[in-house]
Formats: C-alpha cells, structure tokens, sequence
C-alpha cells in the first residue's frame, strides 16, 4: 500500500512539474530538423539546420550513424515529448543518455558545429575546426547534447542556425548518419521582447512628460512595457507608424497612469519635489510644480496654501488671494489658508480685509501645538528675511496683544 501511494505522490508531482513547465515555452516539432544523410567514404559534409524560432533559448540534438538496414526505434521528437523542458536533460554526457539512440551502427564519425555559415564553409573545405563552437574530435556512433544560450557559445551568438560539419572515417563505404535537432521556445522571448528591446520600450518612456513628473517612474514604465507586451509581438509593434507607436505610448501611459496606486504616488512625488524647492527659496520653481497637481484636478486645500505661500514670497499678492480663495471652498476651517489670506490682504494694501481675519481666529491655534499669534510672528519673520516688510507688520502684532 505505501509503495503504490509513493508511485501516485512520485507521478503526481511529474505531472505537476510538467504542467507549470509547460508555460515556460515548448519544444518546436515543427521546425525540427530531420536528416537522413550519407557521407562519402572519407569526405567532409555540411548539414544547416531548419530556422529557430522567435525566441529559441536552447537546442537538442541528436545524431546517430546505422548501418544499411537499421532503421530508427523512435524520433527525437517522440522522445522529447516525455520531457517537459530543457531541465529534464542535464548540461553534458550524463543528462544526454536519456535521448541519445536505442541503436546505432559499427560506423563512427567526427562532427563539429558551426554558428556561421562562412565558418562551416570553410570547415568543409579545409578540415580545420579552429573557428568552430563545439567539437567532437573522437569518432563516435551516436551522440546527444543539449545547447542553451547561458553555457553553448554555439547559441551565444546564433543567428537562427546552427551548420553541422561531418567527417566520414570510413575508408571504403558510405555512412548513414541522421541529424535530429529539436529546438526548445520560450514563450515570452518568442514574441521578440527580448532584454534589449524591453529596455528600449522603458528608456523611451522615460523621456516622456509624464514620467518626468515623478521621482521614480519605474512602476509607470514597467506598467506600459507589459502593456505594449501583451498586445504586441516585438515586430508587430515595430511595424506601426510613428504616430500609431506614439498613440500606443500615450494610451498606455494614461491608462497605467490612471491607475490609483500610480496616480497616488505621481502626485505625492510632485508634492514632495515642490515643498522642497520652496524651502531652497526656489518659489517659481514650486509654483510650477504646484500648478501641475491643479490643473489636472488633483489638489487638496493644502496645495493651495503652498502655492499661495509661495505666491507670497514672490510678491504676487493679487494670484495668492485668488489661489487662497480657492483653497478655502475645500476647507472652511482650515486656519493656515486664513491666516495667509489675511497676509496676502495686508501686503496687497488692503488692511481693513486683512484686520477682520486677524481679529476673528486670534484665540485659536492653527496647529494642536502653535498658536495663531505665534504663527503670525513666524510668518512676518520669515518675510522679513525674504525682504517683503510692511510698516502695518506692527499694527498687526499689537492688535493681537490686546
């Protein structure tokens, strides 16, 4: 009984295992390479493999020489269908036990495999395999290997083939040799998004006005890279014309943009980068910064205290009640928007406004910790040190001492 539950737990977690490999990609049956060739007695042949696909991460191949009347118990194909991915099949001789051929013949050969066709080329004529990405200098009657882009320089620089050069060393008959190459697909990369063109979709959005409000704009680029992804192979989205490529980039942008987490954290960011400016005394620089959160709807009663504030400080009087104003339709209550109403009325010359505003909150604190009078005092400092000075400063304060 606890042998056949470790025979179901055993198959059960293969089958899991294949199930969850499978989305990482598939072997290629149909761009596959099968060839029955014959060599001549000591000649030198070339075989080139069938295109890779969009996306190809490794290659298996197989080659088995037989004599006259043998024939093959089984495809390459077939025996990779019990092995889910690549990983099934370890790096060197050991993993490649499990698909190399049930039979082979007495005949042996050489091979070599090249990554470019002028080097196979040149192996044919030569012999030499100085130029050649793997070699296999002793005759053998079959071999397998798996080929992966992080270990073979056979894959490192593929162009989409691989050239596979044989020498015969029979001295009299001919060799029958078949060539089985299967290659295994990602499915991510085989919609062409490899790592330099999803860099390059993130380096351009990065240079767009929108990304260049917040701080950090890797969250907004990665959102409209796997936009661009999912709807887009590489080469469909490279197909677009310029204006349906920009379309794209401003759809996505509004959409991942529009998204609350990301809309939160653009307008934090612009808040953060305005407080800032304005407490080096860059005030135009905030406005700038303050106007944006405004004009796209997204301000609180306090930005428009900070941009009135600011306002202040560049003597623009006249725009810092009207921002003010504005800020006390969000919140009535708020103390700190009266108290820099009632500043920008007395330093806009209009004192009768601004006295009417002192007198009404003077028993009131602004904060739970600073109290009306003081935040006064606060304030006119920080206007003198920024050289705005009024001579009704004084009546102010003695108004609030009575």
């Amino acid at each position: 009984m606890q042998n056949k539950y470790v025979t179901f737990l055993v198959l059960f977690l293969v089958s899991v295992n294949a199930i969850f490999a499978q989305k990482e990609g598939y072997w290629d049956k149909i761009r596959a390479t099968t060839e029955e060739i014959s060599v001549s007695a000591r000649d030198r042949i070339i075989i080139k493999t069938q295109d890779f696909p969009e996306g190809t991460t490794e290659v298996v191949y197989r080659i088995t020489l037989l004599d006259k009347n043998q024939q093959m118990a089984s495809s390459l194909v077939s025996v990779l269908k019990a092995i889910p991915d690549p990983t099934g099949i370890s790096q060197g001789s050991a993993g490649a036990v499990f698909i190399l051929s049930k039979i082979s013949g007495d005949d042996k050969c050489k091979y070599a495999v090249f990554s470019d066709a002028d080097l196979a080329a040149k192996y044919k004529a030569d012999g030499k395999i100085d130029d050649a990405c793997l070699v296999q200098d002793t005759p053998v009657s079959r071999d397998a290997k798996r080929l992966s882009r992080d270990k073979s320089a056979c894959m490192q620089s593929n162009s989409g083939n691989l050239w596979f050069g044989f020498e015969s060393k029979n001295w009299i008959m001919n060799q029958k040799i078949i060539l089985e190459v299967v290659p295994w697909v990602n499915n991510k990369l085989s919609r062409g998004w490899t790592v330099e063109n999803r860099k390059a979709i993130i380096d351009q959005c990065k240079t767009s006005n929108l990304a260049q409000k917040m701080t950090n704009s890797d969250d907004f680029c990665v959102c409209i890279l796997d936009k661009i992804q999912s709807k887009y192979t590489f080469k469909e989205f490279q197909k677009l014309l310029a204006v349906e490529r920009a379309k794209a980039f401003k759809d996505f942008g509004n959409s991942c943009y529009g998204e609350s987490s990301l809309s939160k954290s653009v307008y934090e960011d612009l808040r953060k980068q305005a407080t800032a400016l304005s407490k080096q005394g860059k005030q135009g620089e905030a406005i700038v910064k303050w106007n944006t959160i405004i004009n796209e709807g997204k301000a609180t009663a306090m930005d428009y205290n900070a941009i009135g504030s600011s306002f202040l400080l560049t003597r623009q009087y006249g725009k810092a009640i009207k921002f003010l104003k504005e800020g006390e339709k969000l919140d009535d209550t708020e103390l700190l928007i009266k108290l820099n109403l009632a500043h920008a009325y007395l330093l806009n010359d209009n004192y009768s406004s601004a006295k009417a505003i002192y007198k009404a909150y003077r028993s009131q604190n602004v904060t739970d910790s600073l109290s009306w009078t003081q935040k006064i005092k606060q304030d006119f400092a920080a206007f003198k040190k920024a050289g705005i000075v009024s001579i009704d400063f004084e009546r102010v304060l003695k108004l609030m001492d009575r």
